[in-house]
């Protein structure tokens, strides 16, 4: 793991929709420079909005949340969402834009020249899997569901941003394809070094990925731990529930 300073962290934050119950209680989480920690829980948990506070997609009522060591307040939204990396289910790729082009976004907003940003195209197509000469021109409805996944997570790191949040990003998948996405996501992050914050509601795949897991019931964060103790020693009540529920 990297130094001290949180890559981003939530701190005592608190978010209330019009006409519902806080989406989230006061919680604070933390992820540090290298380390994947998975936001888990049901649907209506928090965990999404969790997410989203960090790039100011939902701004917090209460509460403080940091990137890099800064307040999310003081960054100007656009700067912030262009140095972070953001992976969707189905990938969210620009349907009228080839997949070279929508690898290519962030790069172009951000002034890179043509050369720069094709080398950098071709080389991440290739380091997710997807070979440039078939891939680079095609356009994301002639991919399978895979294929569009890797294509957003090439996009995701196109700039190399210091920090990757992912929602539910292998969801959609089936069950053979996700696995082997999960693997070879895991075993890159690893090599790459990169900072994550990922949500699912799929127990396996939290224990999986996970460096650490927070598990989240009602906009709060009932357990925190490294995955492999959240497995161990799973807290009586909602997450053992949860966990028993799901694991054979």
């Amino acid at each position: 793991m990297g130094g001290l300073v949180p890559a981003a962290a939530l701190i005592e934050v608190t978010k209330q929709f019009p006409g519902a119950v806080a989406a989230l209680d006061r919680i604070s989480l933390s992820v540090l420079e290298g380390e994947m920690l998975v936001l888990l829980g049901t649907s209506g948990s928090g965990k999404t909005t969790a997410l989203k506070t960090i790039n100011r997609l939902v701004r917090a009522d209460r509460g403080q949340v940091t990137v890099l060591g800064r307040d999310v307040e003081s960054w100007d939204p656009i700067v912030l969402r262009r140095s972070i990396g953001y992976v969707i289910q189905e990938a969210g790729l620009l349907p009228h834009l080839t997949v070279a082009e929508n690898v290519g976004i962030v790069p172009r907003l951000l002034g890179w020249d043509p050369s720069r940003r094709q080398a950098r195209t071709r080389a991440l197509l290739e380091l997710v899997g997807l070979d440039p000469d078939r891939f680079a021109a095609a356009l994301p409805r002639q991919l399978s569901g895979g294929e569009r996944q890797r294509a957003g997570l090439a996009r995701a790191l196109a700039a190399d941003p210091p920090l990757l949040l992912m929602d539910e990003p292998f969801g959609a998948l089936d069950p053979l394809t996700r696995r082997r996405l999960q693997d070879e996501f895991k075993a890159l992050q690893q090599r790459l070094g990169k900072t994550v914050v990922l949500v699912t509601h799929d127990v396996p795949e939290a224990l999986r990925l996970g460096d650490r897991v927070a598990v989240m019931h009602a906009g709060r964060v009932v357990q925190e731990g490294p995955a492999a103790e959240i497995r161990a020693q799973p807290q009586a009540g909602f997450v053992r529930d949860f966990l028993a529920a799901a694991l054979p």
